[in-house]
């Protein structure tokens, strides 16, 4: 998405390089006959500087972008089709959305496996007070070649011994004590999590739902900043308005548009965003055709 969008505020930018380059040959034919000041001239050719250097910038960033988009597919971008939100995947309110996370985000069931891991090692150190029962069997077999019918002798062994602790000078009562310490901190960092995760899906389920605003007001400000040109550049024709104008009214005009570019691409990245909060953003939920890593093939 950042290099679709960065994509997107190149093209504006030479395109408004262009428009200048055409208005500043206009200006000074227009300067030659005396229909406009010099003033003028020097407005358009600042404006002109300006775009180039924005265009500049553009550049800088969708080269900055192309290189992370590599770094991560490892092939550079060709062809790429336009962005889409995946708002059927999203549920219908961030009480869900929240609800969800907290039984599906694998940071948190990450968090209940360490509490269960932690309360069977307090188990394990208690058990090291309890009376321990060992089995221990043998057997042997014996041929001896130089007898005459080759005698052969078995011999078997069976010892049980039964350990009770007496004494232990209270260390294994310290690690049960450091035992249940470590279990308490691990469902305290369990709680820590289910907290974190809750704030991660209210906070992008806001930015989700500004998103839709932000789209929605760009849209609407790119037709009145078209409208508005058209009809500052008619007025100036007949003499109404500046120069300065017209170019006030272009960069207005730019800036929406690429105001639009970035909503739509912020659109597209927070409904994502909420999707990876809630803890289904993988391939299985997302339908992608390809082989999903088994963990259970390697374990």
């Amino acid at each position: 998405m950042n290099v679709l969008r960065d994509t997107a505020i190149l093209g504006l930018r030479r395109n408004n390089i262009e428009v200048l380059e055409q208005q500043v040959r206009q200006t000074r034919d227009r300067f030659n006959v005396g229909e406009v000041t010099r003033t003028d001239v020097a407005q358009v050719e600042a404006q002109l500087a300006g775009a180039r250097a924005d265009a500049l910038t553009a550049q800088s960033n969708l080269s900055a972008s192309l290189a992370i988009y590599r770094q991560v597919v490892g092939a550079p971008p060709r062809n790429l089709a336009p962005g889409r939100p995946i708002e059927k995947a999203l549920p219908k309110s961030v009480a869900v959305a929240t609800t969800a996370s907290q039984t599906e985000h694998p940071m948190i069931q990450s968090a209940m496996h360490g509490v269960d891991a932690a309360a069977l090692n307090v188990k394990l150190v208690e058990g090291e007070l309890l009376p321990t029962v060992g089995l221990t069997g043998t057997l042997s077999k014996r041929w001896d070649p130089n007898g005459a019918t080759g005698a052969q002798t078995f011999s078997a062994q069976a010892v049980a011994t039964l350990t009770v602790p007496i004494y232990e000078g209270g260390e294994t009562y310290a690690r049960v004590r450091q035992a249940k310490e470590l279990l308490a901190q691990a469902r305290l960092q369990t709680d820590l999590v289910r907290e974190q995760v809750r704030a991660q899906v209210v906070s992008n389920w806001g930015l989700w739902e500004n998103s839709g605003g932000q789209l929605q007001a760009a849209q609407a400000q790119v037709q009145a900043a078209e409208v508005a040109l058209s009809g500052v550049r008619e007025e100036a024709k007949v003499g109404q308005r500046t120069t300065l104008d017209v170019l006030v009214a272009q960069q207005t005009l730019l800036n929406a548009r690429v105001a639009l570019v970035t909503a739509q691409r912020d659109r597209v990245v927070t409904s994502y965003a909420v999707l990876n909060a809630m803890g289904r953003l993988s391939a299985s939920r997302l339908g992608i055709a390809v082989a999903q890593y088994n963990p259970l093939v390697h374990f």
